[in-house]
């Protein structure tokens, strides 16, 4: 759900994942965030204005930086589906393959641009965290 939220008399458009969760995650202007209301007390569904404390999301791991050889997965769960065979050039955010974790499927995308030099995994493969699904030249 979309909002409008005024920071130091600066407005912004945020994007809130789920309002009922703790922390709160939002996006603005591509960035991700996660709020931690001081009061422990669950929203009301209204248009008002709220304040919130934003804090910044960690930036990822040395193994997810757009420098890295390999993608590696970000969360255990089984291929479904792959976009990318050895030898395809490919952009950052490109998507790279579906793993399916909890009943739910997520796009895998690319941290980096660069050719393919191996796909490490295959469809309807278990993949644990942080294993390393594709490698790059």
């Amino acid at each position: 759900m979309k909002y409008i939220v005024k920071v130091a008399d600066i407005s912004y458009e945020v994007e809130i994942e789920d309002i009922y969760a703790r922390p709160v995650v939002a996006h603005v202007d591509g960035q991700r965030f996660e709020i931690h209301p001081e009061n422990g007390n669950k929203p009301e569904a209204s248009q008002e204005t709220k304040e919130f404390k934003l804090h910044e999301a960690p930036k990822p791991s040395s193994n997810q930086s757009g420098n890295s050889s390999e993608l590696t997965a970000p969360l255990p769960g089984t291929v479904v589906e792959l976009f990318v065979k050895k030898g395809e050039a490919i952009e950052t955010g490109h998507v790279v393959m579906v793993i399916e974790a909890m009943k739910m499927k997520n796009s895998i995308r690319s941290t980096r641009s660069g050719k393919i030099a191996d796909v490490l995994v295959a469809a309807g493969q278990t993949v644990a965290h942080k294993q390393a699904l594709v490698r790059f030249e």
